[in-house]
């Protein structure tokens, strides 16, 4: 079932602010050309292909990709969660364990972004670091489809937000999300036994 013309439209326009965000300059208006040359079946094809949507079901109800990965209807690696956000692994990271950190309500606008989410934003920075031992981490918000998200972006070398992005294989980012979700084991402490006091301690008489 084709998708319906409106929907089309907007899909584009979601995809151009993603390009117009994240693609290099001399990149841009060809990757723009290509969208908007696509037909309906093109466009689902190319949705389902990189992974934005698993089913027709997001799409038609007109849900961005970020609601769409919240509802889980879009495949993620997700790696931490509360009451407000869930952080997932960036498909196209820049550096290893580039996270997204994305509001489960539809925020346009990051001066809406509630001050908890900046909270679980640490939180989830400080998991990465204890993991990877990045050298800095730059948590920084972004709106791309017209949700506002936070990136978390280990930096090893020099990456910023505008290095160049790769496409990273499914079976990494699952290792990647079962290293950073496996718990350290606790280590239980024996307690020490209790030096008598010979002193102080009772004896019962001796019987002759």
């Amino acid at each position: 079932m084709a998708l319906p013309k409106e929907q089309i439209e907007q899909i584009k326009q979601q995809l151009f602010q993603q390009i117009e965000s994240t693609f290099p300059e001399d990149k841009k208006e060809l990757a723009k050309q290509q969208i908007e040359a696509m037909n309906s079946e093109q466009l689902e094809a190319f949705l389902k292909q990189n992974k934005l949507m698993k089913t027709q079901v997001g799409a038609s109800q007109g849900q961005c990709v970020f609601c769409s990965i919240v509802s889980e209807d879009v495949q993620s690696y997700k790696i931490g969660e509360d009451k407000n956000s869930i952080a997932i692994l960036e498909i196209n990271p820049i550096s290893k364990a580039h996270t997204i950190i994305i509001p489960k309500e539809h925020i346009s606008s990051s001066d809406k972004l509630p001050k908890e989410i900046f909270s679980f934003s640490k939180e989830i920075a400080k998991k990465i670091k204890t993991k990877f031992k990045p050298k800095d981490i730059i948590i920084s918000s972004a709106n791309l489809f017209g949700h506002e998200i936070i990136n978390i972006l280990p930096v090893y070398k020099n990456e910023t937000l505008n290095s160049e992005k790769h496409q990273a294989k499914p079976e990494d980012l699952q290792k990647l999300q079962e290293f950073l979700n496996k718990e350290k084991p606790k280590i239980i402490k024996k307690a020490k036994p209790k030096k008598l006091d010979l002193k102080k301690l009772w004896l019962p008489k001796r019987i002759p």
